[in-house]
């Protein structure tokens, strides 16, 4: 797969509505009424978090109703690692940034970032695995948002056309049996995927069904070589290549109207994978009559093995307006303001007459609140946020390293030279290893 599938799954997440907040489309800057906690003439300056949909911007409305008079300013894209690198070089960095969790450890490593215990944020009203992204050497340097989950959508007519009965991913002998039967192959093409493993994007969730954490609990080391993630590796490529072969398969995927009425499940192209929460709500709007299923991704023992990723807000070391930039993010991310943005996206939908997929924050008490706010719809997407909601409490992150970025490059990296048959598993992840483990190393000396 190619580098830039990564953070193309991230646009498309964003694009989906409601999977990481706002990804800016234009310059933002407004001026709300009298009232706050700071006087006229500040402006909280922003990078990587603007205009977006109903769940973005109401919670933005609120934020700024918060640090009235004061302004905020959000500047075109999304967060851009090279020229925050070049804010901090010159000392003009912005009061705040909205970016992947995985990230902060790599910041907070350089010295770029601050703890946020400066805010007196309650952090214990968050997720466990959405706070240990964000924690560095025993501190903590951002405040979590979103809470995106990893569930098992199924195409039930697929199923049953194939024959196929109680799919899932524990027994993998069945698993790749099953894939046998539901995958499709004509002229030597592939017509329909039996089923996508998603690499390389979600290795660390095979790695993890297999037993093993690519970085260790104190985010000083990586295990990506260790023997249960070469076999994780070795399985999950192996479903791929009795399916036509990497190049192959991708052709065909690179066909699907991912987001469009006429997608993979309502044109019965694949079987099953696993995805984000938030493609639920895709499959709802684009396509509310399709015949799917959900069920937990799960180990090799049956246990539930949920990847938890989502965004942050941080403050830089350096930043003019940090009382400011606390207020925006506790806003952002308290309770009132998630219950005010599901308001928004129930509403919406209930215009447009479709169902409400839910909302999945790294706020527990928010979630809670919003699970007792929807209303069932009658529709196979009412199980769909039932599973949803059962996984999030067996959820694990990939802890926070020095390295960050560079890790996730490297297992990167890895998967993709083993899908195009330029390394073994065994091999690609040794050099894997000796990469990411080389870039904590170098960044933990500041």
């Amino acid at each position: 797969m190619p580098k830039l599938f990564a953070p193309f799954v991230a646009l498309l997440c964003v694009l989906a509505a409601g999977c990481g907040g706002g990804s800016s489309n234009s310059d933002t800057t407004s001026t709300p009424a009298a009232g706050g906690p700071t006087g006229a003439g500040q402006t909280l300056s922003i990078v990587g978090f603007g205009s977006g949909d109903e769940i973005a911007n109401t919670r933005a409305k609120l934020a700024t109703q918060a640090i009235a008079p004061s302004k905020v300013k959000n500047p075109t894209g999304g967060f851009n690692d090279q020229q925050f690198l070049a804010t901090v070089a010159s000392h003009t960095v912005p009061d705040l940034i909205y970016l992947d969790r995985q990230k902060v450890g790599t910041y907070a490593a350089k010295g770029a970032l601050q703890p946020v215990d400066v805010c007196g944020i309650d952090m214990s009203r968050f997720r466990k695995p959405a706070v240990d992204e964000v924690t560095f050497d025993g501190k903590v340097y951002g405040v979590p948002e979103f809470y995106d989950n990893r569930t098992l959508i199924i195409d039930d007519t697929v199923m049953q056309q194939a024959g196929v009965s109680d799919f899932g991913v524990q027994d993998w002998d069945k698993l790749e049996a099953d894939t046998k039967k539901l995958v499709q192959m004509s002229g030597g093409k592939v017509t329909r995927i039996g089923f996508d493993p998603k690499l390389p994007e979600f290795f660390p969730l095979w790695a993890k069904a297999n037993g093993v954490d690519l970085v260790s609990s104190d985010g000083k080391s990586v295990h990506l070589d260790d023997p249960k993630a070469v076999e994780a590796l070795k399985f999950a490529v192996s479903l791929i290549n009795l399916q036509g072969g990497w190049g192959k398969f991708k052709s065909f995927r690179d066909t699907w109207d991912f987001f469009g009425a006429k997608n993979e499940f309502a044109r019965n192209q694949v079987g099953a994978f696993p995805m984000e929460d938030w493609y639920y709500n895709v499959l709802a709007s684009a396509s509310p009559d399709v015949k799917i299923s959900s069920k937990p991704f799960t180990d090799r023992q049956g246990n539930t093995v949920n990847w938890a990723t989502g965004s942050a807000w941080a403050i830089p070391k350096g930043a003019k307006h940090v009382k400011l930039a606390c207020e925006w993010a506790k806003t952002m991310t308290d309770k009132a303001s998630w219950i005010a943005a599901a308001k928004a996206r129930i509403a919406a939908n209930a215009k447009d007459k479709l169902p409400f997929t839910g909302l999945h924050t790294a706020n527990k008490d928010a979630d809670a609140q919003i699970l007792s706010m929807r209303k069932k719809s009658g529709t196979i997407f009412d199980a769909a946020v039932q599973t949803v909601e059962d996984v999030q409490g067996d959820a694990f992150a990939i802890n926070a390293s020095a390295g960050g970025a560079a890790v996730t490059s490297a297992w990167t990296d890895a998967v993709n030279k083993v899908l195009a048959g330029q390394a073994s598993p065994a091999a690609a992840l040794k050099q894997a290893q000796t990469t990411a483990q080389a870039a904590i190393d170098q960044a933990q000396i500041r």
